[in-house]
């Protein structure tokens, strides 16, 4: 890409965010890192590109969850899916899957599935967090508690179903394999232990990474496996997406006044799995953990 100045100015680091967030021996931890520089001139191209991406996701969604009868399944499954609040994660599968040189559509359903699972863990927030306030934005519809149980219960096994229905049967083997990523993402291994860490134990940083992190991840590692890339790739856009994950989880824990330093270092992790890719397929990837883009 003409034009294009990517720099990333980190040494190689920890392969996991559990071996980053460990808080021995803070001081060395320290000397891992030097600053991060990313920049474009095509960075207005670039968000485009994430914004075309999401626009083809909800419209895939309103195609499979249109408001008709019976109205008390579709309506309040319709609007819980699409009064969410917004996920990097759906896009990151699609953008996963071009990078590593699939198309749009080999990674569409897997997409619009990640998607349903983000908005069945939303739905499912608020009742957990009925003690104390949340700091989501609320629904711009409300249903009762038992509605928005029942429904997000029902989001998911429709999301399973969505890439069951996958037409692509040369893709078959790809897809058994993203339904078992996805199921593992949003079990009581990642999603569900997220949520119960946020509300039970109060443990932010590794809420954000079973939470944020996993789903992200399970985006990167899907997208790429529906591309047809190797499992290097597949690896590294794994770890990529659990660090970008961690980072909106942060952001959305306490922003930079409390996770500052950490986002900046969870940035230079994710850049840095991205070091053995094409410069030009880079500098879109890298668009999510730049500070005008993640932070917005």
């Amino acid at each position: 890409m003409a034009g294009t100045s990517l720099q990333i100015n980190c040494y190689p680091m920890v392969s996991t965010a559990k071996q980053y967030i460990s808080r021995s021996n803070p001081g060395r931890r320290s000397l891992l890192f030097r600053p991060i520089k990313v920049a474009s001139v095509a960075s207005q191209s670039q968000s485009s590109y994430w914004d075309s991406l999401n626009v083809d996701i909800e419209a895939y969604l309103k195609k499979a969850i249109p408001i008709r009868p019976p109205l008390t399944v579709f309506e309040p499954m319709h609007h819980l899916v699409f009064d969410a609040p917004p996920s990097l994660a759906p896009a990151l599968c699609i953008a996963a899957c071009e990078f590593v040189g699939g198309g749009r559509d080999q990674a569409m359903v897997a997409a619009a599935a990640v998607r349903l699972m983000h908005a069945a863990a939303c739905a499912h927030d608020k009742l957990l967090s009925a003690h104390k306030p949340i700091s989501r934005p609320t629904a711009q519809r409300e249903f009762e508690s038992n509605i928005k149980l029942l429904t997000g219960d029902g989001i998911v096994p429709f999301g399973f179903e969505l890439l069951a229905s996958e037409p692509e049967r040369s893709n078959a083997g790809r897809v058994v394999r993203v339904v078992a990523e996805i199921a593992r993402a949003v079990g009581s291994q990642g999603t569900v232990e997220g949520q119960y860490e946020e509300v039970v134990s109060e443990r932010m940083e590794r809420a954000c990474e079973k939470r944020e992190g996993e789903l992200h991840a399970c985006a990167g590692a899907c997208g790429a496996i529906l591309g047809g890339g190797s499992e290097e790739e597949v690896e590294k856009l794994r770890k990529y997406g659990l660090y970008v994950g961690m980072m909106q989880g942060m952001l959305r824990l306490g922003g930079k006044e409390r996770f500052g330093e950490m986002v900046e270092r969870m940035r230079c992790l994710a850049l840095n799995e991205l070091r053995d890719f094409d410069g030009r397929k880079i500098e879109t990837l890298s668009k999510l953990v730049e500070p005008d883009f993640c932070c917005a």
